[in-house]
């Protein structure tokens, strides 16, 4: 269902999608210190302007892809697939650890970004990872250190680092373009949207976005999974859903309880209806 929004955030709302979709195109540099692999893949010369189009092109082309079965080791060195996480939706960002600009920028305005759809959607209803590509680099250590300066205490949020051999299927397979620059890298900043069946859904892009880009497509999933097997649980789960909207005056979600009552009354008028009806045809037949 479309977002609850109206009043004077819309024009608010879109201008900002668009201004994010331009930031987007311009390749928001991540730019640091951090040494940068001789053999760095989807790398470009610096000296060549990037076609930008081409890479909203390649990231939008990954959605309806399933996710490759890529190895990772998580913050503790333990070893992860991404089809250890299925089972519920999934937010992928790819960062690099030596960045000071764009990646903790991107990282802290996602994690303001999961509080609120949590806080909206449920503590344990999607799982988000970060996940190095600067490898070797981008070691379980670096990566544990990266969540500890970014500060990020969410739980069912894991920082991973790929196996070297696989970033460049990793890569490819999400979409995501990077150019190899002397300061460090250029990449599109995107947050990638995986359904609970491990399938790309949506990208969404900048360094910070408007939270119904965000979570409008998590509340289509989990809409979607609802009506997937018809319990009390599930249609109570989807009601809630229905109801939670985006209020742009406040910029936060909240139940709107008035759709709570519009469906009572719209449960009650049909029950009056069908009730009506077989009265009379009860009536007509003993006539």
């Amino acid at each position: 269902m479309p977002e609850a929004v109206s009043g004077p955030g819309v024009s608010r709302f879109f201008a900002a999608r668009l201004r994010n979709l331009l930031l987007a195109f311009g390749a928001l540099a991540c730019l640091g210190a951090a040494p940068v692999r001789a053999d760095a893949p989807n790398s470009a010369s610096p000296s060549r302007t990037p076609d930008y189009r081409q890479i909203i092109a390649t990231s939008q082309a990954a959605i309806g892809r399933p996710l490759a079965d890529i190895r990772m080791r998580d913050s503790n060195g333990k070893e992860v697939r991404f089809s250890d996480y299925q089972g519920r939706p999934l937010l992928i960002s790819l960062v690099y650890t030596g960045c000071f600009q764009a990646c903790p920028v991107a990282t802290q305005f996602l994690a303001e970004a999961v509080r609120e759809a949590r806080r909206a959607l449920g503590d344990d209803r999607f799982t988000v990872v970060s996940i190095g590509f600067n490898q070797p680099f981008d070691s379980p250590s670096a990566m544990a250190a990266f969540k500890r300066q970014n500060r990020i205490v969410e739980p069912g949020w894991h920082f991973l680092s790929p196996d070297p051999a696989q970033v460049d299927a990793l890569t490819a397979n999400l979409g995501f373009v990077y150019e190899a620059t002397p300061k460090g890298f250029d990449h599109v900043t995107q947050v990638t949207i995986v359904d609970a069946e491990g399938v790309i859904y949506r990208q969404v892009y900048g360094e910070n976005f408007d939270l119904p880009m965000l979570v409008q497509p998590l509340k289509e999933l989990l809409s979607g999974q609802a009506s997937r097997e018809v319990t009390l649980e599930n249609v109570w789960d989807k009601v809630i859903l229905y109801c939670t909207v985006y209020d742009p005056q406040t910029g936060v979600y909240r139940v709107n309880y008035s759709l709570f009552f519009e469906i009572f009354a719209g449960v009650t008028t049909l029950g009056a209806i069908a009730w009506f009806a077989i009265r009379e045809l009860r009536r007509s037949r003993r006539a």
